[in-house]
């Protein structure tokens, strides 16, 4: 079951399209190959502009991916760092048994953005 959090962004998903002209874009597992999800960036220097999202469509991954681009729109790319999936699935109290690696997906494809940003 998803915690309340999370149903709230599945129900009503932040930023789930494709962004146009993103400075960066992270990804982590292959579109039309299992789970994916990918995180794209427009930045304004090191602070995150404005992000998006792209994944799958299960509730879980929906959920994550609204909260991670919200959360990280505003502040400076390496916070990105600071989030785990650990983390993620507390503040969105709560995932399914056997959803964890939603919340993976959103935290490897927000850091391999990160990554990308630097090279």
């Amino acid at each position: 079951m998803l915690g309340e959090v999370a149903r709230r962004h599945f129900e009503n998903p932040h930023d789930m399209r494709k962004l146009e002209g993103a400075d960066v874009v992270g990804q982590a597992g292959e579109p039309g190959e299992g789970p994916f999800k990918t995180v794209s960036l427009r930045m304004d220097g090191d602070t995150v502009a404005e992000a998006a999202f792209e994944t799958y469509g299960c509730p879980s991954s929906i959920a994550c991916g609204s909260w991670v681009t919200a959360w990280i729109t505003g502040r400076p790319l390496s916070m990105a760092e600071a989030l785990d999936a650990d983390s993620l699935m507390k503040v969105l109290g709560g995932l399914p048994l056997g959803k964890e690696h939603c919340a993976a997906l959103a935290v490897r494809a927000l850091r391999d953005a990160a990554r990308r940003k630097d090279v």
